[in-house]
């Protein structure tokens, strides 16, 4: 083992033994390896994509199995399909509407009353029932009975439900079969819940906030709310079941199934992603947001820790709950036009199955020639090649800047109003990159502010978070609370908190930081910035409310594992996906 390894155990208490931690890896590449070398089937699958989301991971998925796949294009695809899978994202009433405009409505539910083999995913499930709450209210298939409905927020439950969470089978399946107690991938705001006229259709309930379905079954009909395609090796068991390969019995390891149940805190990888001063795409990291060696013979040149792609797949097979690209002068350059990032999406996609994020550049543009396009269109092009949410920053501070020039007043014209309203508000990731501001009495100020732990260099006992765009060398007028409030707001559905006084230093989370802002939004918060070693994340989870933590250059530099940071929760009793 190697020094550095050993150091951090000792340093973090950690007292967990090292052959559960290989076993553990060992059994992560026994699945993946099981998956990959699939044999080759001749089989067809149909595959309705209504155009929103990220639709490559199911087909990376389905080809990964063995399968051949057939697109719909036409509703008499529909009617021919001998297996069919809907999978889907983003709004209910979207969904339909796109569903009706190409008259795939009623060949749909012709096919599934017929009793023909049937997979919805998340937004494929949701359609089945009479209606939903969603935007208003909107009509559904009326296949099972009951309306889909919001989580609610007002006793401090975060939506939307994102991570990884454990189910309640009611009943033997196929499909579940290698389930148990493992967890499987949520991302949604509305929900299902059982009842008596729908008790016959449930297969799996799961617990957040309440009791909602997670799975229905009846006949040759399945469908999930949760992702398999973003489920890990698990996920392709799910799938290839559905699709009648069986898949491998190493999912039914009971090694994979520890700690306590219910909702798990989320441990992401995260690649800054940049262009080197020879043009090639390389993963990075700084310190306090410089990513440029300032000794030694690559003085003045980008730090380069590694291929994008490579980096990515090596901490899926580690273990990481999510994967997140940061192109870290996306601001600079015409986004659409960054055809190497949205490549690294694409090929990362292939062998990733959990949940990609994307940042940088993730706005509205016009081009050399005069032509605009759209924060949505961008955005579209991302969730094409392969990611599940995509990250907005310094654009988000513009917006929430407008809203409060516009007393309030939404307009839709927001690049986070845009595209939550197509993909839904789990599908937008505010990235913001604060830095802290002194003062010696909080009247000095209009922002809000905290007595701070930390005393200032005048010893001043108050604080406030400023926001910064172009990262970090940009400050505003606004603070973080209020850029949180505002884009959750706006539809966002998650909060990446950076804090550059922290980056690279590796002595921890700002822990006043993330509780302030965690505590000031029902959405999700991700911790970032500071992370040195595995008790940083548990000490996190344990004094915020925090649902994630993130970190890039201790994994990067293999100081600290990611199997390292969970086993050191699950010493804790911290909800985790092992």
């Amino acid at each position: 083992m190697h020094l550095a390894t050993l150091h951090h155990r000792a340093l973090c208490g950690q007292s967990v033994l090292v052959g559960n931690r290989a076993q553990g890896q060992e059994r992560r590449s026994r699945l993946i390896a099981a998956s990959a070398t699939a044999p080759k089937r001749n089989d067809q699958v149909t595959l309705l994509d209504y155009g929103a989301g990220n639709i490559r991971s199911i087909k990376n998925a389905i080809r990964k199995l063995g399968y051949s796949i057939k697109e719909v294009e036409h509703p008499k695809d529909i009617s021919s399909a001998e297996k069919l899978i809907f999978p889907g994202v983003g709004a209910f009433g979207q969904a339909m509407e796109i569903l009706k405009k190409r008259d795939f409505l009623n060949p749909l539910k012709d096919y599934i009353l017929a009793d023909k083999p049937f997979f919805g995913i998340c937004i494929g499930m949701q359609v089945l029932f009479e209606g939903s709450e969603e935007d208003g209210g909107s009509e559904g298939l009326g296949i099972i009975p009951g309306v889909v409905g919001r989580f609610d927020s007002a006793n401090g439950l975060q939506v939307p439900h994102i991570g990884w969470n454990t189910m309640h089978q009611r009943r033997p399946s196929d499909l579940l079969s290698s389930v148990g107690d493992k967890r499987v991938y949520f991302v949604h705001s509305y929900r299902a819940t059982p009842n008596e006229k729908n008790d016959p259709w449930v297969l799996a309930t799961c617990d957040y906030g309440c009791e909602f379905i997670a799975a229905v079954n009846k006949n040759n009909l399945y469908a999930t709310q949760f992702h398999p395609e973003k489920s890990g090796a698990l996920g392709l068991k799910i799938i290839d079941s559905y699709l009648g390969g069986g898949g491998s019995s190493e999912a039914q390891d009971k090694n994979a199934s520890l700690g306590p149940p219910g909702l798990a805190k989320r441990v992401i990888a995260c690649l800054d992603v940049r262009a080197n001063d020879q043009g090639d795409l390389v993963v990075t990291k700084g310190d306090q947001y410089d990513v440029r060696e300032s000794a030694g013979p690559s003085s003045g040149n980008v730090r380069n820790l590694g291929k994008p792609v490579e980096l990515a797949q090596r901490y899926f097979e580690e273990g990481a709950d999510e994967v997140t690209f940061l192109n870290i002068t996306g601001f600079r350059d015409f986004p659409l036009g960054d055809l190497p990032m949205l490549e690294v999406l694409k090929q990362t996609s292939e062998n990733v199955f959990v949940p990609l994020t994307v940042g940088g550049g993730i706005r509205g543009f016009t081009d050399a020639n005069g032509k605009k396009y759209s924060a949505l269109e961008v955005a579209a092009e991302y969730f094409r090649s392969g990611a599940d949410k995509v990250s907005i920053g310094g654009d988000a501070v513009i917006a929430a800047e407008e809203y409060i020039r516009n007393d309030g007043r939404m307009d839709g014209q927001s690049c986070i109003e845009q595209i939550s309203k197509v993909y839904g508000a789990q599908a937008v990731v505010i990235s913001i990159d604060p830095r802290r501001v002194y003062v010696s009495e909080p009247d000095e100020t209009q922002h809000h502010t905290i007595r701070t732990n930390k005393i200032g260099p005048k010893g001043e006992e108050y604080c406030w978070w400023q926001c910064t765009i172009k990262g970090g060398r940009e400050g505003r007028d606004i603070d973080v609370v209020q850029l949180a409030m505002i884009s959750e707001k706006l539809g966002a559905g998650e909060i990446l908190l950076n804090c550059i006084d922290n980056d690279g230093v590796g002595q921890g989370f700002d822990i006043e930081l993330v509780d302030l802002v965690s505590n000031s939004v029902s959405i999700p918060v991700i911790a970032s910035s500071g992370a040195g070693n595995p008790a940083h994340f548990t000490d996190v989870f344990q004094n915020t409310a925090a649902s994630a933590g993130l970190a890039a250059g201790i994994f990067h530099r293999q100081e600290v594992s990611i199997d390292q940071v969970k086993q050191n929760m699950l010493v804790n009793k911290i909800p985790t996906r092992l």
